[in-house]
């Protein structure tokens, strides 16, 4: 529990520690993974570009860069954090998750930078800038789109079957704290998502943290599954692992004694009893509902 509890205490460093104008020594962008791929036997094309302009012809054959990842980071001058800090976001969604909250308030990129922590924000293979590849010859699943409604009651901001077109006729829960009038704002931040990417998605965080180095990894609901396996693949490096509200995390079968000089915090939210699909993901990081320690938490509890 030690470690455990050293982890909680260095996750509040941004709160308890005075936030003051930060210098940038260094930022920039990278992009890190991906690999050549190479098309031939398409038809060509024409289009046209810009309304009023000539057709141009299209030839979708040839070399294409895919499954790459896009990393956003900011090294404050005054450094007060040990290790860098990566930032991977959830499902159907990019690093602006940790920008700008959805009611224009500063996010947790900002925070802890100006509390001195150098951080990595990333989006994903086939998110926002990281960009897409051809579907189906080299994403081989079809996109699909998150609804205002499903965002409503998986990130449990309210009950099932409370979300309505209208914003005046939305029910959330109870103590709720999410402001609920930043629901559509929150929205424009979804992108599409493909269920094929995860063995390219996890192959490219593999390289940031080889690329960082020593760090500590913040991950976030669908992340998990990549924080987890990246401590896995590279125990020496990752530092630690934050996991708020992991998806398939930590991964059946993982040898998990592998982790055991690496500190962990898993954090859960509110109302996750009102969604089976959380009931379920949160399983292997509790204890179980007869009072026996999963596989994991008895780990934790070890470590």
């Amino acid at each position: 529990m030690k470690n455990i509890g050293a982890l909680a205490i260095a996750a509040a460093i941004a709160v308890t520690t005075p936030l003051h104008a930060q210098g940038l020594t260094d930022f920039g962008s990278f992009h890190v993974g991906g690999r050549q791929v190479t098309l031939s036997g398409h038809p060509i094309t024409e289009s046209v570009f810009t309304a009023g302009a000539a057709p141009t012809r299209i030839d979708p054959n040839g070399d294409f860069e895919v499954e790459q990842m896009y990393v956003q980071y900011m090294i404050p001058s005054d450094r007060k954090a040990k290790y860098p800090l990566l930032m991977w976001h959830g499902g159907g969604l990019t690093g602006v998750t940790w920008e700008t909250k959805p009611d224009g308030k500063p996010g947790w990129m900002s925070y802890f930078f100006k509390a001195g922590h150098p951080v990595y924000v990333s989006d994903a293979v086939e998110r926002g800038r990281a960009s897409w590849a051809r579907y189906p010859e080299i994403n081989t699943t079809p996109p699909f789109f998150r609804t205002k409604k499903e965002a409503w009651e998986i990130f449990r901001i309210g009950p099932p079957d409370s979300y309505a077109s209208d914003p005046a006729k939305r029910v959330k829960h109870p103590n709720g704290r999410f402001p609920v009038q930043a629901l559509d704002q929150f929205a424009k931040q979804f992108v599409p998502r493909w269920t094929s990417s995860d063995a390219a998605t996890l192959a490219a965080y593999h390289a940031l943290v080889q690329k960082v180095g020593d760090c500590v990894v913040l991950v976030h609901s669908q992340s998990g599954n990549f924080g987890f396996n990246a401590a896995l693949t590279a125990p020496d490096k990752v530092k630690a692992v934050i996991a708020i509200e992991p998806a398939g995390a930590p991964p059946p079968g993982a040898a998990l004694d592998k982790l055991k000089n690496i500190p962990m915090l898993i954090i859960w939210g509110d109302f996750v009893q009102t969604d089976p699909v959380w009931t379920r993901q949160q399983r292997s990081s509790r204890p179980s509902r007869r009072g026996r320690p999963s596989r994991a938490h008895d780990w934790c509890r070890r470590s």
